[in-house]
């Protein structure tokens, strides 16, 4: 990584082609403490349907950020998400297995050239509307098993669900309906025009789907995670990899978990030397598990604080949401609560442990399963425990949720402070929860 200017506020409006790691070109360098803003496209629909892409989202540029080390932590607050797209399209996938080799979110080819990430050209709309500039063929690799066109009210708290005539109306001026930003280089998933369940209003809670830090191979984007991970195992492509150790070298930055909004916190580990921040696939709204593996991907700005934690040497990322998002019973104690935990060790004899504070730990495998499993691995590591106390305390006091499936965790537990202390975690724990 070249030396760079230091500044206490960066700006960040370029974006990969579909791919992170210590290969893409770097944004630049903010101070530790510093404030990162970001505007970016929407990933998912746009990047899959657009073949030159390497992977199935357009994130920004990797951020160094000052004093950043292999073996630290980037502590992200998440200060600011805005949507500034008036529409979108999403539903579930159809896959056209003419058009990709061994991935449809990578491996792209034209189905009648040949051409691998073929340039494309756009001809109306609708499903066929993605052209091969090459040969004029059909070129995406995507369409809709089910899908629906959704637009959002002037404040972004609602979307409502458009019938044919409205969505291809909003398909009619797709690029401008969807804010694309200057430097993207997607097509947009409004040209598709899909209305299936029209008249239906759904609640906006914008967050921030893939974000996190630079692993230390060359992966897609949207593979950054053990669950599409999974798909570059035995891969013939560019960035296939041999096995499950290979695929231990990603961060888990594509983690759909819509606790990653305005007011949490995430620990990224650093991988490799700056860290590599990155931030993508902003959603208007989702459920949990993201159930259609799709969702209303938007264009948005969004304004992260970052601060280094030193040493902390995670293998994946720590969320600390906002309480309310919490598990209840991983929230901390209130007043009350403490004083009848008092009287009752009190009672019993029993010494009262009253630090403690919440942490969720992500994983992420193949399965729902295989993500518990290595969250499991990661908190036992993490705070000094037993994979028999991770879970009775997790039962306890927490639980597990699901980000995304098939295969991305939150592990929730009320942890003694006294190890949090001890990893360097206890400030800004503290700090989150005004403990």
């Amino acid at each position: 990584m070249a030396q760079r200017e230091i500044q206490q506020e960066l700006e960040v409006d370029q974006y990969t082609l579909g791919l992170v790691g210590p290969d893409q070109e770097w944004a630049g360098t903010v101070a530790d403490g510093g404030t990162v803003r970001t505007h970016t496209p929407p990933a998912c629909w746009g990047p899959m349907i657009t073949p030159g892409f390497r992977g199935g989202h357009e994130v920004t540029r990797p951020i160094a950020v000052e004093g950043a080390e292999v073996g630290d932590a980037i502590a992200v607050y998440i200060e600011d998400v805005e949507v500034t797209s008036l529409a979108t399209s999403t539903g579930s996938m159809r896959e056209r297995e003419e058009a990709f080799g061994d991935d449809p979110f990578v491996d792209h080819r034209c189905p009648e050239c040949g051409t691998e990430w073929p340039d494309s050209v756009v001809e109306g709309t609708g499903e066929d509307a993605i052209r091969c500039a090459e040969c004029g063929a059909d070129a995406s690799s995507f369409g809709f098993e089910y899908g629906y066109t959704v637009a959002f009210d002037e404040d972004r708290t609602v979307g409502l669900t458009m019938d044919e005539e409205a969505a291809g109306a909003l398909a009619e001026n797709a690029e401008a309906n969807m804010a694309l930003p200057e430097n993207a280089r997607q097509h947009p998933i409004l040209l598709y025009g899909p209305s299936e369940m029209p008249g239906t209003l759904g609640h906006l809670r914008p967050f921030i789907g893939n974000i996190g830090t630079t692993p230390p191979v060359e992966l897609p984007d949207s593979h950054n995670a053990g669950d599409f991970g999974q798909f570059l195992i035995g891969a013939e492509h560019d960035w296939g990899l041999g096995d499950e150790a290979d695929l231990a070298e990603r961060t888990d930055g594509h983690l759909d978990s819509n606790d990653v909004r305005p007011g949490a916190v995430l620990i990224c580990p650093v991988k490799v030397d700056g860290g590599g921040l990155y931030v993508g696939d902003l959603h208007a709204n989702q459920g949990d598990g993201e159930l259609s593996l799709h969702t209303t991907d938007v264009s948005g700005t969004t304004t992260l604080r970052v601060e280094v934690i030193e040493d902390l040497d995670i293998d994946g990322p720590l969320l600390l949401p906002n309480a309310e998002d919490l598990p209840p019973i991983a929230q901390p104690y209130g007043e009350e609560e403490l004083e009848a935990g008092r009287e009752l060790a009190d009672a019993h004899g029993v010494e009262l442990n009253e630090e403690m504070g919440p942490v969720q730990v992500i994983g992420s495998g193949a399965t729902i399963n295989d993500a518990t499993e290595n969250a499991f691995d990661r908190a036992g590591t993490l705070l000094d425990m037993t994979e028999g106390e991770i879970r009775a305390r997790c039962t306890f006091t927490g639980g597990v949720e699901i980000g995304r499936l098939p295969g991305v965790v939150q592990l929730s537990m009320l942890a003694p402070m006294s190890k949090l202390e001890e990893r360097g975690l206890a400030d800004v724990v503290r700090e989150q929860y005004d403990l």
